[in-house]
């Protein structure tokens, strides 16, 4: 990649940054231009009908304003909790702040259940009372301050209705709110109205109605924020992420400590994915990516970790497993050299194994296609299964098992059959993935053509696989110094 490239790349990145910005601060904006307008208006509505209220003797007017003070109040915790919600993580709330517009949700509930007590008991009273207590020459003053505020109930409720979308309680709590108010302005009027025409408790069964609504929606608001701030996992989210590890998967792996919570509208996601051990570090990075995307797609905002150990079968590496099941079969004498390819998904097994020299033919053949079935039945995605069969007179050592001392041993007295044309320098050998890996470095004439060197290198190399299975050997020929 050029450096313009580069350039490029990172100014798209910086271009996708600001706009994802720009969308969240006109998304935060928003609601909060929505929660002031509404903190303004239910403060006028509040001065005009205590003021009016007052004037005219309305108890229920000047009771819809003490709603409207509580209003103001609630509206106000709303408003400093989606402040502190639009904040960025810090080292502090490193998942954010949104859980304050959930706390703030939950104190608007209870606020409501007040507010809905607080109407069985006002309109219990005036039942109790019997009795008018308007002043019918400033009648005109009641029907003005429920005008108003009866606007302004319906403009509140379209602007938070626009604002409220798939917002966290907060927005929610106060367009029940102005929906409440609405409720409670006609049951003034109705109240206002029957009272101007000598029906003293029309109003106040209104009122306890309104009260029983009141009480069941707020209950719903304080469970749901309660939930949301106990950090319960969403049955529904959780399924869809685990739906989605299978299927983007295809089977290929399981998981383990799936830990799900959801902040705001954010899900957070973590867990642990098992990758078969013969599958590729690179692969399986790939498989992971594709799970994300996957779960992206479904849910939309989230935050995904996924942390990928490598798996075996029934606790054990693979190879061992497969080491272990073909052993039980009857006539294997040894099982060397197991070798897991995968491949676009799937996987290619092929193993030697060793039986003895005078077993026939037809019997090694039908041992080794029953071995094929019983791998392809134990191990998930098997493609392909390729059985080596040898003779046990071959003497071979296992270089998973032997020590270094040993290689070394059977390593020397291979070059020292070359008569001293060919001397050891230096012989490093190491495990590996369960394999024996040994490089050599070699001294030949440095007259001698390449195309010998070459060929000494080859056969010092195929000599000691003859002895040695499960190995890599790597020969390195240099010049003698002089």
């Amino acid at each position: 990649m050029s450096i313009n490239d580069t350039e490029t790349l990172n100014l798209g990145f910086l271009v996708f940054n600001i706009k994802m910005c720009y969308t969240c601060d006109k998304k935060r904006n928003k609601k909060i231009s929505a929660i002031k307008y509404s903190m303004l208006a239910i403060l006028s509505v509040f001065i005009v009908e205590v003021s009016l209220g007052l004037a005219v003797g309305s108890l229920a007017i000047i009771s819809d304003g003490a709603h409207a003070l509580f209003d103001f109040i609630t509206t106000f915790i709303l408003f400093i909790s989606i402040l502190a919600s639009s904040k960025p993580p810090d080292e502090d709330h490193m998942y954010g702040h949104e859980k304050f517009e959930y706390l703030g949700g939950m104190i608007g509930g209870f606020m409501l259940i007040i507010l809905a007590v607080m109407i069985i008991f006002e309109a219990s009273s005036k039942i109790i009372a019997g009795a008018s207590y308007i002043d019918m020459n400033l009648i005109s003053f009641g029907y003005i301050a429920l005008a108003y505020t009866f606007i302004i109930d319906l403009t509140r409720i379209y602007v938070l209705s626009s604002a409220v979308g798939n917002a966290a309680p907060g927005i929610r709590a106060d367009l029940y709110h102005a929906l409440a108010d609405l409720c409670s302005t006609l049951i003034a009027f109705l109240g206002f109205w029957l009272s101007s025409h000598g029906i003293f408790y029309g109003d106040s069964l209104a009122s306890l109605i309104l009260s029983g609504l009141l009480i069941f929606l707020s209950v719903r608001l304080v469970w749901s924020s309660t939930i949301e701030l106990s950090d319960i996992a969403p049955r529904e989210i959780v399924e869809k992420i685990k739906e989605q590890i299978t299927k983007a998967s295809g089977g290929l792996l399981t998981y383990e400590n799936l830990k799900v919570r959801k902040v705001g509208d954010k899900v957070f996601a973590r867990a642990t994915l098992k990758v078969p051990d013969y599958v590729g570090f690179e692969e399986a990075h790939n498989v992971a990516t594709r799970i994300e995307n996957s779960i992206l797609e479904v849910l939309g905002d989230a935050d995904i970790s996924f942390h990928i150990e490598p798996s075996g079968i029934k606790g054990k590496p693979t190879r061992e497993f497969i080491r272990e099941i073909v052993s039980e079969f009857e006539g294997i004498i040894d099982v060397h050299d197991i070798e897991i390819t995968y491949h676009c998904g799937k996987a290619h097994v092929s193993l030697h194994i060793r039986v003895d020299p005078k077993m026939p033919l037809s019997r090694a053949h039908k041992v080794a296609d029953e071995i094929e079935r019983t791998i392809r039945a134990s191990v998930k995605n098997i493609e392909n299964v390729f059985v080596h069969i040898e003779p046990s007179s071959i003497e071979l050592n296992r270089g998973s098992i032997i020590s270094d001392e040993e290689m070394n041993n059977l390593v020397r007295p291979i070059i020292e059959k070359y008569g001293g044309k060919v001397k050891t320098k230096r012989i490093i050998t190491y495990l590996a993935d369960g394999k024996r890996r040994t490089n050599i470095e070699c001294i030949l004439d440095e007259d001698a053509p390449i195309e010998e060197a070459h060929k000494i290198a080859l056969e010092i190399e195929n000599k000691i696989k003859e002895r040695v299975s499960e190995s890599s050997v790597t020969v390195h020929v240099e010049p003698r110094e002089t």
